[in-house]
C-alpha cells in the first residue's frame, strides 16, 4: 500500500514539475482568438491586428475566428466551455458585461468563467446618418424624428450592444421615438446604412471613417467626453446638448483554468504589442482609443461595466424582446 502510494505522489510530482514547463515552452502550435461579430466588424480589425503582432512574438499563428451569433452568447459559452490550455482565446466586447442584464439564463459567468489577460481599448461611438439624408446635425435628427415619430431607424450590431443601449439613452433624452433595426455585427450594419436602408446609427469611427471620408456617411456627433483627433470638426453629445456616453470596448480572455504561466505570458504579449508605435499609431488612426490595463484591472473593469449597464437598463426601463 506505501508503495502504491509513493508511486502515486511521485507521479503528481512529475506532473507538476511538467506543467510550468510545459507552460514556459507556449506555444507551440497555433492558437485561436475567438471573435463573436461578423468579419470586417470592429472586434476583427482590432483582433487581427492585434493577432497579427503576437505571432511575431510568439513564431505561432494567432487565428481569428469569427463565430456570431446570439449577440455573443454562443460564442461566448463555447469559448468558457473549451480546454484552459491556451489556445482557445476570445476577443470579448462590451456584449460581455451587457450580456447579462440582457439574456435571461445565460449558460456563463462572464466573471467566473474566464481568465483576463488584458484590456485592448475603446472605440467611441459616432453618430452617423447615410449622407443622402438632409441632416446636417444632431437638431436636425430630432427634428426629422419629432415630424416623423417611428418612422427614423436606427441600427446596431445587436439587441443590448452597447449602440443599442446608446440609441435608447439617446430618444429617452431628446423625446422622440426612433425604430430600432438590431443586426448579427457592425459589417452588416453599416452596410445597410450605406444602402440607405437605415438613416441612421451610432458606430465607431474604426470602421465608420472610411465611409465618412469616402462621403457615403456624415457624423453628427461623438458619444464621448472629448472630440476625437480623427473628427476634429465633428461636435460631442453633451455639445449638442445631450451629455451622454458610449463606446465599444475590446480585450483578451482566456478560459478560467488556463495554466497563470500562460496568462502571463498572454498579458506580458498583449503589453508588448499595444506598446508597439505602429499598432498604436493604426489604431488611433482608426478612432480607437488605447488604453492597455493588465489582467487584475482588466477583471476589475469588467465587474464595473456590468453593473454600469445593468443600471442604466434599470433606470431607463429599457425592455428585451
Amino acid at each position: 500500500m506505501n508503495r502504491i502510494f509513493a508511486c502515486l505522489f511521485a507521479a503528481l510530482v512529475m506532473l507538476g514539475a511538467a506543467m510550468p514547463a510545459r507552460a514556459q515552452d507556449y506555444p507551440t502550435r497555433p492558437v485561436k482568438i475567438i471573435i463573436a461579430f461578423p468579419v470586417g466588424g470592429l472586434l476583427d480589425v482590432v483582433s487581427r491586428i492585434v493577432g497579427e503582432k503576437l505571432s511575431g512574438l510568439a513564431g505561432q499563428q494567432f487565428v481569428i475566428e469569427a463565430r456570431p451569433g446570439a449577440g455573443g452568447t454562443l460564442a461566448t459559452a463555447a469559448v468558457a466551455r473549451a480546454e484552459p490550455d491556451g489556445y482557445t482565446l476570445m476577443m470579448i466586447n462590451d456584449n460581455h458585461a451587457i450580456n447579462p442584464s440582457v439574456f435571461k439564463n445565460i449558460p456563463y459567468d462572464s466573471v467566473k468563467d474566464f481568465a483576463a489577460i488584458g484590456f485592448v481599448g475603446s472605440a467611441p461611438l459616432v453618430f452617423s446618418v447615410n449622407a443622402g439624408l438632409p441632416l446636417h446635425s444632431i437638431k436636425d435628427l430630432v427634428a426629422m424624428a419629432r415630424e416623423k415619430p417611428g418612422t427614423v431607424t436606427y441600427g446596431s450590431v445587436g439587441v443590448g450592444s452597447a449602440a443599442h443601449l446608446a440609441g435608447e439613452m439617446f430618444t429617452a433624452a431628446a423625446n422622440v421615438s426612433m425604430q430600432h433595426v438590431p443586426y448579427r455585427g457592425g459589417a452588416p450594419a453599416l452596410n445597410d446604412l450605406i444602402a440607405g436602408h437605415l438613416n441612421t446609427m451610432m458606430t465607431s469611427a474604426v470602421v465608420g471613417l472610411p465611409h465618412i471620408e469616402a462621403g457615403k456617411l456624415r457624423p453628427l456627433a461623438v458619444a464621448h467626453s472629448a472630440r476625437l483627433a480623427v473628427l476634429p470638426d465633428v461636435p460631442t453629445l453633451a455639445e449638442a446638448g445631450y451629455p451622454l456616453e458610449a463606446a465599444y470596448w475590446f480585450g483578451l480572455v482566456a478560459p478560467a483554468g488556463t495554466p497563470a504561466p500562460v496568462v502571463a505570458w498572454l498579458e506580458k504579449g498583449l503589453r508588448e504589442v499595444l506598446a508597439m508605435p505602429d499598432v498604436n499609431k493604426r489604431l488611433t488612426d482608426m478612432g480607437a482609443v488605447v488604453n492597455p490595463l493588465g489582467g487584475s484591472d482588466f477583471a476589475a473593469f469588467i465587474r464595473t461595466d456590468m453593473a454600469k449597464w445593468a443600471d442604466v437598463i434599470a433606470r431607463n426601463n429599457i425592455k428585451f424582446e
